[in-house]
């Protein structure tokens, strides 16, 4: 066995109701109160989930600044907004509240807050991040990104290409992992995020930085989605299952922060840019597609991961993760007519040929195309179908 290294991951707390703990934790890494900026999801506050956050960082004695212009697939332009705001209200700590997108935005506010250059000049590492930031806390409202548990933030430019920013600033001190978050997420976005959580570990356990230590991040999570998404789907109010899925997800989450991801992300984040789909959707519909090539290409590494799914060998694995997709209601189709060349270049575009590397197999242009005309192909099927 050759040698590996896992980086470190942040505090946590889990367990329904946690978040209330929240303003206590902010307490004690200040020894006091301190102004606080609350990122959040706008679409938590119908849910009364901002005001419980609000009230349990006014509760420790924060003076809270509560900043929701964010989108889904966030923004540069936003997060030079709100790290703006921040550094003018001398906030000392950044809370992330939401799924994916509010915690990328959040954690790049922490960082850019006290940055001395635009946000994009971080693009793809092309300057490292500041060595500083504010204090930092994520409280994720869905089980999906593990976003939480990375040093890793995706932004989107103006032109909707997404763009992935990362170093250990990104990292939060401390993660809340509290299931009463996300009883309220629709059954179609639980099975979307649940999905993202379980692929990211896939992939984190079959690409070429695949390793044993991180094996026990990410194969657990494999286990525990496959046993645990289906019911978070049909029972949501299911707190158990709820809150094994957080644990998945950010499991997950720390086998990406090690491993990173694989083509599905590939294709995800091409598909994302050139339409308005959710990304767990369009990771799961990628994954569903390609899966015969990539297995071709590590038939060890798949073996695990068809023996945490309950299988007996990786030809069965395709099957298995098509029948799952089925069983929590993913919807296949795509919002948008694209054709094969269009995808293609896109998957092999700058700002995802890394992805595309760390794939435990190699690629030819014509490999590329191939890949692109069956993802089209099977949400066209799909589509159909339905």
């Amino acid at each position: 066995m050759r040698g590996f290294a896992l980086n470190r991951t942040p505090a946590f707390v889990v367990g329904p109701g946690r978040i209330s703990e929240i303003g206590a934790e902010v307490a004690e890494m200040f020894s006091g109160d301190a102004t606080v900026m609350l990122v959040a999801d706008p679409g938590l506050a119908p849910l009364g989930i901002t005001e419980r956050a609000m009230a349990a960082l006014a509760r420790g004695g924060h003076r809270v600044v509560l900043f929701e212009d964010i989108t889904s697939d966030p923004q540069e332009t936003q997060v030079a907004a709100g790290a703006a705001k921040a550094w003018q209200v001398k906030a000392r700590a950044v809370v992330g509240l939401g799924g994916g997108s509010a915690l990328d935005a959040a954690k790049m506010i922490a960082v850019a807050s006290v940055a001395d250059r635009a946000v994009e000049d971080y693009r793809l590492a092309d300057h490292p991040l500041p060595a500083r930031r504010v204090r930092l806390i994520c409280a994720p409202t869905t089980a999906g990104t593990g976003s939480e548990a990375t040093a890793i933030s995706v932004l989107s430019a103006p032109d909707h290409t997404k763009y992935w920013y990362w170093g250990d600033p990104l990292k939060p001190d401390f993660i809340v992992l509290d299931p009463e978050l996300t009883v309220g997420l629709p059954a179609s976005l639980t099975a979307a995020t649940g999905l993202d959580a379980l692929v990211h570990a896939m992939e984190a356990a079959t690409n070429r930085k695949a390793n044993p230590g991180n094996d026990l991040y990410a194969l657990s999570a494999i286990r525990i989605a496959v046993a645990y998404l289906p019911r978070a789907v049909a029972e949501p109010e299911d707190l158990d299952a709820r809150m094994r899925m957080m644990l998945a997800a950010s499991s997950a989450g720390a086998a990406i922060d090690n491993a990173g991801t694989a083509l599905a992300h590939t294709v995800a984040h091409a598909l994302g840019s050139l339409m308005p789909i959710h990304h767990g959707r369009a990771v799961a519909i990628a994954m569903a597609a390609t899966l015969p090539f990539v297995i071709e290409g590590n038939p060890g590494g798949f073996s695990r991961v068809a023996e945490a799914f309950g299988l007996a060998s990786a030809d069965a694995l395709p099957a298995r993760f098509s029948a799952l997709l089925d069983e929590v209601g993913l919807d296949r189709s795509l919002p948008r007519d694209i054709d094969a060349a269009t995808l293609a270049a896109r998957m092999a575009a700058p700002e995802n040929a890394a992805m595309l590397r760390a794939t435990a197999r190699e690629f030819t242009e014509d490999d590329v195309h191939g890949l692109a005309e069956a993802v089209l192909a099977a949400t066209t099927r799909a589509g159909q179908a339905a």
